[in-house]
């Protein structure tokens, strides 16, 4: 496959992994969130900022099907620095499998494999009694036949917290950065991503409800995309940063979530799926022991199954 066609799996120009969920619980509440609350190492590769919230010493695994034979794993490990710190480091590992190679003129050259990888650095400041900062340094890597290519990113994350009435609000600047080394002469841009959430607990029933605003720098007709190749009115445009979710907490060892996100259903929708942009998901912890799974899609070709296993050493 063509790297032109590689780079194009996700619609944007290079290192479009970055913006796959590692989260399971995320993946289920629509693939996008940075302000939910919880004692969960994955969050933190979202929003840097709420790694402050997790406990000392906890490992996370974690995998997901992606596009055709695409595989991507991951590990997360943290530490937890005095009453007002943590730090943590990610590894993601992104698999595309084989692919047949061919000349302009359409002569077999043999297979190939592409590969991404992220490596990240986190650490997080609980800022005052309501206050959180967290920020991610990333070393990015991506390999496609014999081109290969280097990114440095950053993320910044800042979270508000009110404990007594369980409101969250985030603010997160994901793949500040540049690329190093260009796949060609040209370099690429980053992922670059604005965005902005809120979580509130219900106060009489067990529900937990977000909303995800992403994307807030983008408004041009180009940042858009539509399956049916239609264009966006004003109201569809807004409607495509948007992300909702919801978990219904049943205990506090179980829990079940969805998600909506009107930007997959209009990229992704073919004719033979009504669940375009639609995601669901579930997660059960002991004392040690923390599982997640979610199913959602995120290419047009395949559904995603992702998986999440902590353990507190």
């Amino acid at each position: 496959m063509p790297l032109q066609l590689l780079r194009a799996q996700t619609g944007e120009i290079a290192f479009n992994f970055l913006r796959l969920p590692y989260s399971s619980h995320v993946a289920a509440l629509g693939g996008t969130n940075i302000s939910i609350i919880d004692d969960d190492v994955t969050l933190a590769a979202h929003n840097p900022a709420l790694l402050i919230n997790t406990t000392h010493n906890t490992l996370n695994l974690g995998y997901m099907t992606y596009m055709s034979d695409s595989k991507v794993a991951g590990a997360a490990y943290n530490r937890v620095f005095g009453e007002r710190s943590a730090g943590a480091i990610v590894a993601r590992y992104v698999d595309y499998g084989e692919f047949n190679g061919y000349t302009e003129d359409n002569i077999f050259t043999g297979t190939f494999k592409a590969k991404d990888m992220e490596f990240a650095a986190t650490y997080s400041y609980l800022l005052s009694d309501r206050w959180s900062g967290g920020v991610a340094g990333k070393f990015i890597y991506s390999k496609y036949d014999d081109m290969n290519s280097i990114a440095l990113g950053v993320d910044l994350g800042l979270n508000y917290y009110e404990e007594e009435s369980d409101f969250s609000a985030s603010l997160v600047f994901k793949n500040l950065g540049a690329q190093i080394t260009a796949f060609d002469e040209e370099t690429e841009k980053m992922p670059f991503d604005i965005q902005i959430g809120f979580s509130k607990r219900l106060s009489h029933a067990p529900i937990r409800l977000s909303v995800t605003m992403n994307n807030l720098h983008k408004w041009s007709d180009d940042d858009f995309y539509n399956a049916d190749g239609s264009k966006d009115g004003f109201g569809q445009k807004l409607l495509k940063h948007f992300t909702f979710g919801a978990d219904v907490l049943l205990s506090e060892r179980f829990y079940i979530a969805a998600g909506y996100n009107y930007r997959m259903t209009k990229e992704l929708s073919t004719d033979n799926s009504k669940w375009d942009g639609m995601s669901i998901g579930a997660g059960f912890n002991t004392k040690r022991v923390k599982l997640g799974a979610s199913y959602s899609k995120l290419h047009v070709s395949s559904s995603s199954l992702l998986f999440n296993v902590s353990y507190t050493l």
